[in-house]
């Protein structure tokens, strides 16, 4: 699973990216500081189960504080879009192609209107960021529907007996960006062009048709950085009208990284998410002042950064993953007596047997039961799967 972090240049895509990660990039108030990808782990919040077997966790990636466990995700940070990048402008094809594995897209909109279209600095306010949302939406859905027609002769031209054989070549075909067999049926749903002969289909239903295809293969999240600027709270409410369909959610990518610098350095306690921070060390009066702008018009403002509740909303509603922990009846700890040392994120509506093979192929060709370690109650391969459910895999060998 991955996360795809886009956006104009300097709209704060960079900082949202290093405020989630807390990987080095360079940041900077100028077009294309970014070039090449950024890859990096966020992390996103999940109840622990530790408490309701009276246990303290201790995982072997991410952590666990206060009843919370911070399970890692992959994030990639591609350069700046402009305005053209789907026909090659500013490298926006490489930049593109960058976010074909990508499953979900977080937009980061300046929402103070400081930055144009182009990532240039303007006055506070002067632009509309409302046309960034608008511009990047319509760049990727002129992204997949060139490559959908880069294809086009070869779905048409091969016998397509059924629905089936139709969703399997174009799920080979448009693998390159993300597109799956059940985002490639959703979309033609939406269209109702499942029964019509492709060859029948107009240009305008291929671009209905590749833009239905996006918005369910790369679902998209607004992130309203800059939010705590002067004007961005008329600019997310202008944007919230215009934009009824998206997610839109004021966040500081700056603020967060500050905290989580601060805390890294034990001047603070603060964890993601959370609306506040406890002191620790002794500040100086700049960082004083600045934690404290922190606290007052982002924090007591918002109710947190906004950075970690976008993860998690980008994960467990848009993706519609679950959190799922394996364990023992007998114990909860591994070999090495790490204990509830792993958590999965599995799609919802994924089986026992689903599991049983993300935890190993022999797990799955050797499925015999599974347990259900919270209950001790006896599942089988066909089981649904629940957020934060304990399984045990029986299996021979």
């Amino acid at each position: 699973m991955q996360i795809g972090i886009v956006g104009k240049p300097s709209s704060g895509k960079s900082t949202f990216f290093s405020a989630a990660t807390l990987v080095d990039v360079a940041i900077a108030n100028y077009p294309f500081t970014t070039i090449e990808p950024n890859k990096g782990m966020g992390f996103v919040r999940v109840e622990c189960i530790d408490k309701e077997f009276n246990v303290q966790c201790n995982p072997r990636t991410g952590f666990c504080e206060k009843g919370i466990r911070f399970v890692p995700v992959e994030l990639i940070d591609v350069a700046g879009l402009v305005p053209g990048a789907s026909e090659g402008r500013g490298r926006g094809n490489q930049f593109l192609s960058d976010l074909a594995q990508a499953d979900v897209l977080i937009h980061v909109v300046d929402a103070s209107g400081s930055t144009n279209s182009e990532g240039e600095l303007v006055a506070l306010g002067s632009h509309d960021p409302s046309k960034d949302i608008g511009f990047l939406e319509e760049e990727i859905d002129a992204w997949f529907f060139g490559i959908l027609e880069k294809n086009w002769k070869k779905f048409y031209k091969t016998p397509a007996e059924s629905k089936l054989k139709l969703l399997e070549l174009m799920s080979q075909n448009l693998s390159g960006i993300g597109a799956s067999p059940k985002s490639i049926e959703t979309a033609l749903a939406k269209n109702e062009l499942t029964e019509k002969k492709l060859e029948l289909w107009s240009d305008d239903e291929k671009k209905s048709f590749a833009r239905q295809l996006r918005i369910a293969s790369k679902p998209m999240v607004i992130a309203a950085n800059k939010a705590d600027l002067q004007g961005s709270d008329k600019n997310i409410e202008r944007m919230k009208g215009q934009f009824p369909h998206l997610l839109i959610l004021p966040c500081s990518g700056i603020s967060e990284l500050t905290l989580k610098k601060a805390a890294k350095d034990k001047k603070i306690k603060y964890l993601p998410g959370e609306k506040t921070f406890e002191v620790l060390a002794g500040l100086d009066e700049k960082q004083k002042k600045g934690l404290e702008y922190i606290q007052k018009n982002v924090l007591e403002k918002f109710g947190n950064t906004g950075i970690q509740e976008i993860l998690d909303r980008a994960v467990f509603e848009f993706l519609g993953m679950v959190a799922i922990f394996p364990a023992g009846t007998k114990k909860l700890s591994d070999q090495y007596g790490n204990v509830l040392p792993d958590c999965y994120l599995m799609p919802k509506g994924s089986t026992v047997l689903d599991f049983a093979f993300k935890l190993h192929t022999d797990f799955g060709n050797n499925f015999i039961k599974a347990v259900n370690v919270k209950t001790k109650q006896l599942i089988g391969k066909e089981h649904l799967l629940q957020n934060r459910d304990a399984i045990e895999i029986i299996h021979k060998g």
